[in-house]
């Protein structure tokens, strides 16, 4: 990660991958299993909504169609046809949100699958090996993601544990890069920073897995039901302890003002899966809030969903043709909510890179915060 200027505490970069520069701050566009929902191609996020880094999921691919499937098929960039940077979480989310059949060992976890009950055991070895063979620029290093709010000392007792773990899938992953078959020698490792809302754990934490010069960090476990200024102070408790010249990834946030905060507090990347999956239900982000197009006001509504947009949807439609769409069920609809939600996003981030290239991030935050998510 190299630096090229900051303000305050936000900071813009250049992210070298095997598969791309990321220029940052930066939203990585999710799809969970290889695909956006609502009908968005690789194709779509490359040429048409400016996306740099497209987020895949450990679990759910291994679980369908098989990770070894997915090797089979030349990994993922061959598999979905997106050629920049993948990122693919480690599952370790999905085994503590999804299976509620779960038992933690220092092995790892045996849960049971979501879409058939089959038993499923994954470690930190099996989910280096799962991502291996799927492929991805980055992969995840399986961790504990607990519950919040959780007793201080099951928390810590799980941090210790993220942290052997965490070595464990370092040393995997040196060995599934040094094998001849391996589709990407040069995949990427990031840690995971846990420890709930206690500070001192937190801190804690991040200090031992720094020492271990991983090509990023995260800070994960925020973003599942606490305030959201609970988050930034854990943020602002961590921040000072991540190495400066690693790329800082903040897992499963969020909002554009969830975003600016962040970005203001030291963060250099982000994943949601809420613009896509709002826009499914018509809820729509613009620079003056968010809308709910389902709302009677937009039928009759020549307009384009943002008149200060210029994606491929309010280039050629106006809302009252994708609420008909979507009351009338029609994927289009869909696709087209979707397809200006994430050029949003990451025009957005475009936006913050442009302010603090010219020195002016902190007007730009200033301006937008406490705006952009205020309802229309």
């Amino acid at each position: 990660m190299r630096i090229i200027k900051t303000e305050g505490k936000a900071r813009r970069g250049v992210f070298e991958t095997p598969h791309g520069t990321v220029q940052t701050p930066a939203f990585m566009n999710v799809a969970t299993s290889a695909a956006i929902k609502g009908g968005i191609s690789a194709h779509d996020l490359k040429n048409d909504l400016r996306c740099q880094v497209m987020l895949c999921n450990t679990y759910h691919l291994h679980v369908r169609p098989g990770d070894e499937l997915v090797k089979k098929m030349g990994g993922l960039h061959k598999f979905t046809g997106w050629e920049g940077p993948i990122l693919t979480d480690s599952g370790g989310f999905q085994v503590f949100s999804l299976s509620t059949l779960r038992k933690i060992k220092e092995e790892g976890v045996t849960f049971r699958s979501h879409v058939d009950g089959k038993k499923i055991f994954m470690g930190p070895e099996e989910s280096m090996q799962i991502q291996s063979n799927l492929g991805s620029t980055i992969a995840m290093a399986f961790d504990e993601c607990v519950e919040n709010p959780a007793k201080y000392k099951y928390s810590k007792e799980s941090c210790e544990r993220t942290t052997r773990w965490l070595k464990r899938c370092k040393a995997e992953m040196d060995r599934l890069n040094s094998l001849p078959d391996t589709i990407n020698p040069k995949q990427m490792l990031f840690g995971i920073n846990q420890g709930c809302t206690f500070e001192d754990l937190r801190v804690n934490h991040m200090k031992e897995i720094a020492e271990l010069d991983l090509d990023g960090y995260a800070i994960g476990g925020l973003a599942v039901g606490e305030p959201a200024e609970e988050m930034y102070r854990i943020i602002e408790a961590v921040e000072p302890h991540m190495p400066k010249d690693k790329i800082r990834y903040l897992m499963g946030v969020g909002t554009p003002e969830n975003i600016l905060e962040a970005v203001h507090r030291g963060v250099d990347l982000f994943d949601c899966v809420m613009p896509s999956r709002n826009a499914r239900h018509g809820h729509v982000f613009t620079w003056q809030g968010h809308r709910n197009l389902i709302n009677n006001k937009y039928a009759d509504d020549p307009r384009p969903i943002d008149e200060e947009c210029d994606c491929p949807t309010c280039r050629h439609y106006s809302r009252s043709y994708i609420r008909h769409l979507l009351k009338a069920n029609e994927m289009l609809g869909m696709r087209l909510t979707v397809q200006h939600n994430l050029y949003f996003y990451n025009r957005l981030m475009e936006r913050i890179r442009e302010a603090l290239d010219e020195g002016r991030f902190e007007e730009f935050y200033q301006k937008y915060t406490n705006f952009l998510d205020v309802r229309i």
